[in-house]
């Protein structure tokens, strides 16, 4: 199979149930938002995240290629087809259980932050800004157009992005600088 198929050189694309929109559709745009956050996690193992947090992050990954096809799928067609493109509350519930142990074990904020540390760390702070986008243009769509575990997951996931940036750039030692 060729890597290229040529279809999308009119500026048009297929979504899941083979509907053909404009590569400017709001739900491509929403799509590959979430194609971009899940590159900046990428960025971010590359920079070195140990395994602990690596394990969050690949899960994460693989999440967000659920969470595209869901978005890809206006017609709620793939979940009877692909069980693991589902995004449901136990992985909500698994995001706010990371949150709560590692932001445990981090010293309180007296303030806000500014984005930044390590490689590592300002990557993830540059993901949560990418996951932040991602759930304005989800929100964009109307909220009747996909299902509300969707916004769920992302609302979360901004938040334990930011935790585990602060995360990563303490067990390196790297200063939080404050507002």
């Amino acid at each position: 199979m060729k890597l290229y198929t040529g279809t999308g050189d009119r500026g048009e694309t297929a979504l899941f149930d083979g509907t053909r929109v404009s590569k400017s559709d709001a739900r491509v745009a929403a799509y590959g938002d979430v194609d971009e956050l899940n590159a900046m996690l990428g960025l971010a193992l590359a920079a070195g995240l140990g395994s602990e947090l690596s394990a969050i992050a690949i899960a994460i990954q693989r999440d967000l290629f659920a969470l595209g096809a869901r978005l890809a799928d206006p017609g709620s067609r793939i979940a009877e087809r692909v069980t693991k493109a589902t995004i449901s509350q136990a992985e909500v519930k698994r995001l706010e259980k990371w949150i709560d142990d590692l932001d445990a074990a981090l010293p309180p904020l007296r303030s806000f932050i500014l984005p930044g540390g390590g490689q590592a760390g300002a990557a993830l702070h540059l993901a949560r800004a990418v996951c932040r986008r991602a759930e304005r243009r989800i929100v964009g769509l109307g909220v009747e157009s996909f299902e509300p575990e969707l916004i769920h997951y992302v609302n979360r996931l901004s938040d334990l992005l930011f935790v585990l940036a602060r995360t990563v750039n303490d067990r390196a030692h790297e200063v939080e600088r404050e507002w």
